[in-house]
Formats: structure tokens, sequence, C-alpha cells
């Protein structure tokens, strides 16, 4: 045979081999999945508003005192109603007197078998003394927004969270004995939250991060980045301050930033190992609000308006986790 002869056969087993190959199958695009669009309730701080009264109805909610008492038990009860696992945790705690406190953080689980959790905190005691007042110094306050605001915003969401599902697991807390302190006597506030830092009410217990509320429903209420919160946490307090700015609650939520206080919060960043913010008012960026630690923290201090813009910030942030 010559090459001509060769090279044709080669050819032609080439173009029967090509022959025979079978078009490859084509995989049909799978359609994405549209994503459900995720569906905020509206926060009424009309019932947050009455949460409130209902607190001030005990009376102070000085710790030891009967008042102090009923109250806590219709909050875990509240809660309870709402759906929430609820736990009561105990303890004698000792003030910067030596006075032994009973002390009652309340707790209140929503979708316990979630892992990553995020919690949702205030404290639900008021001041013994009102000691920034010029009258009655040496009574108790009635804490409306020092203490009431934060309890009756985390009280109306457990209102909602018993009804829906969400991707993560909500833990509300409610701090004992905050209010029970001196600036002069380093670490005498906040005994509640420094007890549950040490003693987790859940062994080995963590979240992904922490928002405190202190004062937040009073008139003209002005919220800023505080500075213990910009150290421990940024991204959340951007995170909240993202979705305030989203909802036209940029007014309230200001830019401004805050030398750093010492709240609940940052207990639950240095002993719990837990990111924690604050949500305070501290008018440009200085003090507290006009009533704090005076006989004027009573109802007439509180702003619907500024319920509202709080508590419907929060529920953006937890339901679009």
């Amino acid at each position: 045979m010559n090459m001509r002869y060769y090279w044709l056969l080669g050819l032609l087993a080439a173009t029967l081999l090509t022959a025979c190959k079978e078009e490859p199958k084509k995989t049909p695009a799978v359609p994405p999945v549209a994503k459900a669009a995720v569906k905020v309730p509206d926060f009424q701080a009309d019932t947050a508003f009455a949460y409130i009264e209902k607190q001030l109805a005990f009376g102070p909610r000085v710790p030891g005192t009967s008042a102090h008492a009923q109250c806590a038990e219709w909050l875990a009860a509240t809660f309870r109603a709402a759906g929430a696992e609820v736990m009561v945790q105990t303890a004698s705690v000792t003030a910067y007197n030596g006075s032994k406190l009973p002390m009652k953080n309340i707790i209140a689980s929503f979708y316990p078998e979630k892992t990553k959790r995020i919690m949702l905190t205030a404290h639900w005691d008021t001041r013994p003394i009102a000691d920034q007042d010029s009258v009655r110094k040496n009574q108790p306050i009635p804490g409306a927004n020092d203490g009431g605001s934060g309890v009756a915003i985390l009280l109306e969401i457990a209102r909602h969270l018993g009804k829906d599902s969400l991707n993560v697991g909500i833990d509300l807390i409610l701090w004992d004995v905050e209010d029970y302190g001196m600036s002069e006597v380093e670490n005498s506030y906040c005994l509640g939250s420094q007890y549950w830092s040490r003693n987790k009410h859940k062994p080995g217990y963590q979240a992904a991060y922490a928002i405190n509320l202190d004062m937040v429903g009073a008139n003209g209420a002005t919220f800023v980045k505080e500075g213990m919160s910009m150290q421990y946490a940024p991204e959340v307090v951007e995170k909240v301050w993202r979705n305030a700015e989203r909802l036209g609650y940029g007014n309230l939520f200001t830019p401004l930033r805050s030398d750093g206080i010492i709240d609940d919060h940052v207990y639950v960043n240095t002993i719990g190992g837990i990111k924690a913010i604050d949500i305070i008012d501290q008018p440009d960026a200085r003090g507290f609000f006009e009533h704090w630690h005076t006989h004027g923290d009573d109802i007439e201090a509180i702003s619907k308006e500024t319920l509202k813009a709080v508590g419907q910030t929060l529920l953006e942030v937890v339901y679009r986790e």
C-alpha cells in the first residue's frame, strides 16, 4: 500500500469514531429558589406603653421589697404566656453598703433548639434613692424610663416572637440589681449582669451578640454610639444603626459618639465573653436623660414614638438574621 492509502484509511477511522460519540447531555438549568421575603411584625407602641404603666403600678421595683417580688412574678408569667421557656436565676448579692439583696434575673428563651442565639437585655429593678433630685432624695424613683422602658420593649417583642419562627434563637434577659450602686464604689452597679456573666443560665452558653437597652423611652431621646459598645462590638452597633436609618429613625440613632460608660453590656463583654452593645439615651453624647435618677422619671417622661423607634429597629435586626 502506498502512503496515500494509509492516509485515507486513517481519515475514515477518525470520521467513524467522531460519528459514534454521543452528544453530551446538557443538564437542565435549575431555576434559583426565590428567597422568601422577610415579614417583620409591626411593633405596637401602645402595648409597650401599657407594659410600663403595669410596672409602675407595682410601685418602685427595689430589690427586697414586695413590689419587686410581685413584679418578678408578673414578668415571668407574661413571658410564659408569650410562649417562652422561662427561667428565674436567683441569688443573694451584696450591695455597696453591705446589704444582702435577693437578685432575680428573668430569662425568657425562644426557639431553644436553635444553635445561633441573640440576646436582648434590659434591667428591671429601680433605683432605691433619687440622688439626682432636689427633693425626697432618699426615696426610690418610679423608674418609668430607667428600667421600665427597656423591659416594656422586650415584653412587646416577646409577644411577636411567640407567634413567628426565626432563623436564630432569642434570649430575652431582664437584669436585676442594676441600679443599686454608687459611682464612687467600683463595680457596685449591674450586680445581676455581673452574676450572670460568671454563672450563665446554661453551661457553655454563648450568643452571637447582645443588645442591652437602658433608658430607651423618653421624649426627645438621643441614642449615640457609646464608647464601650464601639470598643467591643462596633459591627453590632453599625448593624443596629443601619437598620434604624433605613426605617427612618436616623434622627434618634445619631452618628454621635460618646465616651464609654459602665452598664450591663460591659460585664457581658468583659466577663461573659459575648459581644454586647448598649442603646442608651445620652443627649449631646453627654450625661443622661433629663429625669435620670429623679422622681420625674414617671409615665409623663415616656414617648410612644421613642418606644416605637427602638422596638421596631430591634424587630428588624432579629427578624433579618
